[in-house]
């Protein structure tokens, strides 16, 4: 079979091959590759998301857990002595798919809850039969020194998402899961709350006021809630708290702005996820 040729004749290569041939010298260390890189992207040879990759997958291997773990206070963890009824809320407000499940310590942890094991009891309306301890899968540890790219593998080998990172005491340090590894290589990866409609950002939760996503817009809160805030300085609703804050907050910190008290639910190395917000004037008359 003939090769597919252009019209000046020149036999078109893929830019694999056309990466290849633009490595006359073959590069001494890392630097020198990455550089040969980014002039093959000036060139048009590699394109910018692929680079992005190769770059991301490069970083990885010279990072450790700790860099990018979700730490201790922002863990989303259940008590394995308290009822189902007890923590479906923050189950459902944190609308995980893995949880933590601790014993008489934050330090240890029995193993992992899959929110698709407690579904049936659920649905069947029989959650009050729900026995924690009798669904709990093994939990993996890892120490907060292990390379990234070591975990990933480990991770893949072992049909793994999540690994509790412990500090050299053997304390609970954080979690990390093979997300968070993967968001190094290829960046962001939308997750179930990024994927939602618009008109699920904010949601009514019972007695317990409104499950927000810190993502919100704020125009559309304040089309939502009849409230004021203005968004000339953040676009979102997460900004504003955490500006109110002068920092990153952690989980169940709550701050009062503009007649609503907003509780982080969810939240981790990087950025507020969930709010939980009820009108002030509610608060009262509870």
């Amino acid at each position: 079979m003939s090769e597919d040729r252009s019209s000046n004749g020149q036999t078109n290569k893929s830019w694999l091959e056309r990466l290849a041939q633009s490595f006359s010298d073959e590069p001494k260390d890392q630097s020198q590759l990455l550089e040969l890189l980014r002039n093959a992207e000036k060139s048009n040879v590699l394109d910018t998301e692929a680079l992005s990759i190769i770059e991301g997958a490069l970083e990885v291997s010279d990072m450790q857990v700790r860099e990018i773990m979700i730490p201790r206070p922002q863990m989303v963890v259940i008590n394995s002595e308290l009822s189902p009824k007890a923590f479906l809320p923050e189950m459902i407000a944190a609308a995980h798919s893995r949880f933590p499940v601790i014993g008489e310590s934050p330090d240890e942890v029995i193993g992992v809850l899959l929110a698709k094991d407690l579904l049936p009891y659920v649905l069947k309306g029989g959650v009050e039969n729900f026995d924690i301890r009798n669904h709990l899968r093994k939990a993996t540890f890892v120490p907060e020194s292990k390379r990234l790219n070591i975990l990933l593998e480990e991770f893949r080998a072992k049909r793994s998402h999540m690994a509790i990172v412990v500090d050299e005491y053997g304390g609970v340090a954080g979690l990390v899961t093979i997300e968070d590894v993967l968001e190094q290589i290829v960046g962001e990866i939308e997750d179930e709350y990024d994927a939602e409609a618009e008109d699920t950002q904010i949601k009514q939760f019972e007695d317990n006021g409104y499950i927000v996503k810190a993502l919100t817009p704020i125009e559309d809160f304040n089309d939502y809630f009849k409230s004021h805030f203005d968004d000339d300085e953040f676009d979102t609703i997460g900004g504003i708290v955490t500006q109110r804050f002068g920092r990153l907050p952690q989980r169940e910190e709550a701050v009062d702005i503009g007649g609503f008290n907003f509780k982080v639910l969810n939240a981790d190395n990087r950025r507020i996820r969930l709010l939980q917000v009820k009108p002030i004037e509610q608060m009262s008359e509870a």
